[in-house]
């Protein structure tokens, strides 16, 4: 049953996003939990997400903050942390049995929205890149076992890369369950930023996290104007 998951949705400033994103999940998992964690949102979030969800929580700003917090106050088995601007592919059918073979974390393959062929590669890059290291970013909607949530005290409170460095303890407890259905998700990162220079950027932001470069100082380079 889609009650064994809530979904776990940090925000701040989607009210563009998450009303859609909201009704959908509604819609198809009618009996799941929408936890949605604002982070400080200036514009109408909060007021579009309160009617649609479970629970809306206020945190401190951080996504990892934020998705801790959610994560601590879900009821569910599991707890899926999804992106305003990200829609599960799978089905509630799908999910159930994924979920079924008891698997203790796992992550979807990606899609990015966007129709250009770049975007094609870009996301072959990223499920193949996955795949290999076992180490999901936040585009591609993370699971847990809400006991292993518990037990690893969730994400480390860093402003940056904090989906690695959750990925990387948890595929040290035991490999990840990928759910093949891919998560969509919005390419606007690349459409605003160029998708050359926003590819390069990602790159160099991961080869400065494996070389040990602060979170603290990474994320000042990534949200640079």
């Amino acid at each position: 049953m889609t009650d064994a998951i809530s979904f776990v949705i940090p925000v701040l400033n989607e009210r563009v996003h998450v009303a859609g994103l909201l009704r959908d999940l509604r819609h198809r998992f009618p009996t799941c939990e929408l936890i949605v964690v604002d982070g400080g949102s200036s514009d109408d979030t909060v007021a579009a997400a309160l009617p649609l969800c479970d629970q809306l929580l206020l945190a401190e700003r951080g996504r990892a903050r934020q998705m801790n917090l959610g994560g601590q106050v879900a009821s569910s088995p599991y707890i899926a942390f999804l992106h305003a601007d990200s829609c599960p592919g799978v089905s509630a059918a799908a999910l159930q049995r994924h979920l079924a073979a008891g698997p203790l974390w796992g992550f979807c393959r990606v899609r990015l929205d966007g129709r250009h062929p770049c975007f094609r590669v870009i996301e072959w890059c990223m499920n193949q890149r996955s795949r290999l290291t076992a180490v999901a970013t936040g585009d591609q909607m993370l699971y847990v076992q809400k006991t292993v949530f518990e037990q690893t005290g969730g994400f480390e409170a860093i402003p940056l890369m904090e989906d690695v460095a959750y990925s990387k303890r948890l595929r040290r407890l035991a490999p990840p369950l990928i759910i093949p259905e891919p998560v969509v998700t919005s390419s606007r990162r690349w459409e605003e930023g160029g998708v050359l220079r926003t590819v390069l950027r990602m790159w160099l932001l991961r080869l400065g996290y494996f070389l040990g470069v602060a979170p603290e100082r990474l994320w000042r380079h990534y949200y640079a104007p």
